[in-house]
C-alpha cells in the first residue's frame, strides 16, 4: 500500500489555543481541495477524550480525569454531578474514556459513558449509561463490564458508536500486557463488541451460539482502538487501530473478522524486537492502510457536510504522534492519497466527529485541551 502526503500551504496563526477566547479564529488554511477556518468553540477542558452532542446542538464532553461537562454557546459547565467513579492513581482519577449520546436521546434522555473502573494494580473496562436532565446524570447504571482486569491504564480503546439498528459497539484493547488475549474470543481484550441499548446481547452476534465464547464480541485480534465511524454510502464501520512500534492501521468492520493482533501486524516492538514474522495471514483481515512509522490514530470520521464538497465521502483521523488531522480519499475499500492538515495547531487530535450543522468538529488532547470546528472559508 503506498502513503502519499500532499503538504498543505497554511497562513499565519492568529492566536493559540492556549490564549484563545470562544469564537476565535485561529488560523486560515489553503488545502489541496478546501479553504477552511479553524474557530475555537471552547478550550479550558483538561485533557478532554470523547465528544458527542445532544439533539439541541449542545456539546458533551469526557474529561479523562473523571468529569463529564456540557459546552452550551460556547460556556463550558462545570462537572456534571451523578458521574461514575473512575480509576484511582494516587491523588489524580484517570480513566473517563468515550461518551455517547443515545440514538433516541429526545425520548429517553440516555447518554452512555466507557471508563476504567477499580484501582491502578486491578481495573476494568466499564460502559454505564445514566439519564441527563437539569444538568445532573441520574440512575447511573452499568450495562456492561469487560474481563480485560488489568494493572495500569494503558491500552483500553473504549471508542463507541451506535449502529442505525440501534446497537451499540464499543471496543476494547489488549491493555498492554496481553497481547495473546486479543486471539481468545472468550475475553473481551482486544476485541469489538455489539450490545443492545441495555447491556444485552443481539440474536444475531456471531459467537452467540459458541460455548466458550463471549456472545457481546463481533470482532477480535485488535490491539487498541480510538476512532470509528460508519461510511455514509455502504454503512462499513471503518475504525482506526494503534499499531506497536509502527503498523497503525485503519481497518473495515467484518462480522467475526480476525485482526491480526498479535499474530500478524507491520509493527515490531518498542525494543526493536520482531513480535511476528507476519504482517498478513490466512483468515485474517488485512487493513486499508497502514503507517511505518507510527501515527498514533484516534478519531475518524467521515465528511458528510456541503460546506466542502470535495471532502465529501473523505475520511478524516486524528493523529496524536504526528499532532495533524489526517485527509483520505477514499475509492471503495481503497484508501487513494492522505493529505495532513493543522500542522499549524501543532496540537494531538483526540477525536474528529461531524457535527448535526455539517461542520467537522476536533477535539483536542491537552491541558488544555479544546473543542475546534472547521468551517469553509468564502472568499
Amino acid at each position: 500500500m503506498r502513503v502519499i502526503f500532499f503538504f498543505a500551504l497554511i497562513t499565519a496563526t492568529i492566536s493559540s489555543p492556549l490564549t484563545a477566547n470562544p469564537g476565535d479564529v485561529l488560523f486560515e488554511e489553503h488545502s489541496h481541495q478546501a479553504n477552511f477556518r479553524v474557530v475555537v468553540i471552547a478550550d479550558t477542558l483538561v485533557s478532554p477524550w470523547g465528544l458527542d452532542f445532544l439533539p439541541d446542538g449542545r456539546l458533551i464532553v469526557t474529561e479523562w480525569a473523571g468529569d463529564v461537562r456540557l459546552i452550551t454557546d460556547d460556556i463550558v459547565s462545570p462537572p456534571l454531578a451523578g458521574a461514575p467513579l473512575v480509576l484511582q492513581r494516587g491523588e489524580r482519577t484517570a480513566g473517563m474514556l468515550d461518551i455517547a449520546v443515545h440514538p433516541n436521546f429526545a425520548e429517553n434522555q440516555l447518554i452512555y459513558l466507557c471508563y476504567l473502573h477499580g484501582s491502578y494494580d486491578a481495573n476494568v473496562s466499564r460502559i454505564a449509561r445514566a439519564r441527563l436532565e437539569n444538568g445532573i446524570l441520574h440512575d447511573l447504571d452499568v450495562i456492561f463490564e469487560g474481563d480485560d482486569r488489568a494493572q495500569e491504564y494503558h491500552h483500553s480503546g473504549c471508542r463507541m458508536i451506535w449502529d442505525d439498528d440501534g446497537r451499540l459497539f464499543a471496543t476494547f484493547g489488549d491493555r498492554r500486557h496481553w497481547p495473546d488475549a486479543s486471539q481468545d474470543t472468550s475475553s473481551t481484550t482486544g476485541s469489538i463488541i455489539r450490545i443492545e441499548d441495555d447491556g444485552g446481547v443481539p440474536e444475531d452476534n456471531p459467537f452467540v451460539a459458541e460455548k466458550n465464547a463471549r456472545p457481546e464480541i463481533w470482532a477480535f485480534g485488535v490491539r487498541n482502538v480510538q476512532g470509528a465511524d460508519f461510511h455514509p454510502k455502504t454503512r462499513a464501520l471503518w475504525f482506526s487501530e494503534h499499531g506497536p512500534f509502527g503498523g497503525d492501521e485503519v481497518n473495515i468492520l467484518k462480522r467475526s473478522g480476525n485482526y491480526g493482533w498479535p499474530i500478524a501486524t507491520y509493527g515490531i516492538d518498542y525494543d526493536k524486537t520482531v513480535i511476528t514474522e507476519y504482517a498478513q495471514l490466512p483468515g485474517v483481515e488485512g487493513p486499508q492502510i497502514y503507517w511505518r512509522p507510527s501515527t498514533a490514530p484516534s478519531g475518524l470520521a467521515f465528511y458528510t457536510g456541503d460546506g466542502m464538497p470535495d471532502w465529501r465521502g473523505d475520511l478524516f483521523m486524528g493523529s496524536l504522534a504526528d499532532r495533524r488531522l489526517i485527509r483520505m480519499e477514499i475509492d471503495g475499500e481503497r484508501v487513494l492519497f492522505q493529505e495532513p492538515l493543522l500542522a499549524e495547531l501543532d496540537e494531538r487530535i483526540r477525536e474528529v466527529i461531524m457535527g448535526p450543522d455539517g461542520f467537522l468538529y476536533i477535539l483536542t488532547d491537552a491541558n488544555p485541551g479544546a473543542v475546534l470546528r472547521i468551517e469553509p472559508l468564502i472568499e
